[in-house]
Formats: C-alpha cells, sequence, structure tokens
C-alpha cells in the first residue's frame, strides 16, 4: 500500500482523485494539504506542509503554483517522491523543480493522459515528415475557472515538436498587435476559455493545399486523476531525477 499526501486535495482535481482512491487496494491518501477547509474528508487536511505528522511515500500535487516552495522544501527534507501535475510554473520555479530533483524523484507532466501523450507522439512524427513547408499552429481550449493561459499542455506540446524541427520555433501566443506577415519558424499558441470543457488540444499542419489536424479531447477529469496515481505508484520506489510519462508509458508497454 502507498500513502499519498495530495496536496490540493479540497480543489475540483483533488476531489477527483480522492473518489477514485477509494476504487483502488494499491494506494491510499493518508493526508492532505489545502488552505480552503470547506470540505470534510476521511483524512486529515493540513494549511502547510510544516505540521504533517503521518509517514508519506509519495506526493501527488493538482494545486497552484504558490505550494511549490512548501512542497518542494517537505520533498526534500523527508525524501518523499513527488508528482507534480500543477501548471503555469514560471522559469524560477522550473528551476527549483529541477535542484530538487537531484535530491529526490520528482514527476512532473503538463497532462496525465494517456491520449495527450500519443497526440505528442504523432505530432512530432508529422514535424520530421512536414518539415518547414508546414505552419504549426496549436489550439487549447479549457473551462472558464482555468487561470493559466496558454495551458501546460500546449506548451509541452509545443516544446516537444521543438526537439524534431530543424530550426529554432518561436512560440506566437497574440497576433492581434503585430501585423506583418507569418514567419516559418513560428509556433502559434491560442487558448480559448468557456463553459465547463474539460480540456480539448489541436495540432494544426498548414501546408500548400492540404491541412492536417491531429486533436485530443478529455471528456471527463478521472482520466487525469487516474493518470496521477499511476504515476505515483510508479515513481514511489524511484531514485533522486526527473520524470514524465513517458517514462511512465515505457515502464509498461
Amino acid at each position: 500500500m502507498i500513502n499519498i499526501l495530495m496536496s490540493g486535495c479540497n480543489g475540483r482535481m483533488g476531489q477527483v482523485i480522492v473518489s477514485l482512491v477509494k476504487e483502488r487496494d494499491d494506494v491510499k491518501i493518508v493526508c492532505g494539504v489545502d488552505t480552503y477547509d470547506g470540505i470534510k474528508n476521511e483524512f486529515p487536511v493540513y494549511a502547510d506542509f510544516e505540521n504533517i505528522a503521518e509517514k508519506v511515500d509519495v506526493i501527488i500535487d493538482f494545486s497552484n503554483p504558490s505550494a511549490l516552495d512548501g512542497l518542494l522544501d517537505y520533498a526534500v527534507k523527508y525524501n518523499v517522491p513527488c508528482v507534480l501535475c500543477t501548471t503555469g510554473y514560471s522559469e524560477e520555479q522550473i528551476d527549483a523543480i529541477n535542484n530538487a530533483a537531484k535530491s529526490v524523484a520528482v514527476f512532473r507532466s503538463g497532462n496525465m493522459s494517456l491520449g495527450i501523450n500519443l497526440l505528442i507522439e504523432i505530432s512530432k512524427m508529422a514535424a520530421k515528415v512536414f518539415g518547414s513547408d508546414f505552419d504549426i499552429e496549436i489550439v487549447e481550449k479549457h473551462h472558464n475557472k482555468k487561470i493559466d493561459a496558454p495551458s501546460g499542455t500546449a506548451l509541452m506540446i509545443a516544446d516537444e515538436i521543438s526537439t524534431v524541427t530543424d530550426y529554432d520555433p518561436e512560440y506566437v501566443y497574440d497576433r492581434h498587435s503585430v501585423r506583418k506577415k507569418r514567419d516559418k519558424k513560428e509556433i502559434g499558441i491560442s487558448s480559448v476559455r468557456g463553459g465547463t470543457i474539460v480540456g480539448e488540444h489541436e495540432v494544426i499542419f498548414a501546408g500548400d493545399n492540404e491541412v492536417v489536424t491531429i486533436s485530443h479531447q478529455a471528456q471527463s477529469r478521472n482520466l487525469f486523476a487516474a493518470g496521477a496515481l499511476n504515476a505515483a505508484v510508479f515513481l514511489a520506489d524511484k531514485g533522486a531525477g526527473n520524470y514524465n510519462m513517458s517514462d511512465l508509458l515505457r515502464s509498461k508497454y
């Protein structure tokens, strides 16, 4: 049995994970961290990481970038692996994550979905085949309560595509203030916020007289929660270092 500390346990995704854990016999949430105390859980919930008394095997974080410092301090101090599912980190915070990974196992992914990671692999293949003859645009859509834009997943897709291009891409997030012809080295990233959209991502390869579109729709938050739990099980016995969904997939297939 793997004991989990659920950071952001009272948030939307945190509560989905709490629900799914009840259906599994390999994991258990022994405590949580959340600044909101309006939800009654079957485990103790702390306002921060300083007073946690339970024995923890791994942390799952679906909270806010502002919680990162306390989380990493706790993880490094007690040698607890952590699965970071939060998005919107600054460059300084990413540096802090990489520094913590020198001491403890850190799993970070902008999206915990198997389907999204398959989309990424297909998009990388397409980018290799099409080269600079096709323009690349990424469109992401999420619910109206999502704070960060573009989504961490959209940036993850762009970053992965960038590893296989024969040029150094420039990410363009907003075109309304710049009146100029599109540069061939651009990757456009557009965000849509509305309603209760769980998450949709579309990669568009636009060439002369043809367009190839690769898309993924998340129809339930359960798929992200299941991915986070599987990542926690995978990470629990791992040594220090950075891990991601590709590592998890390679361990299964």
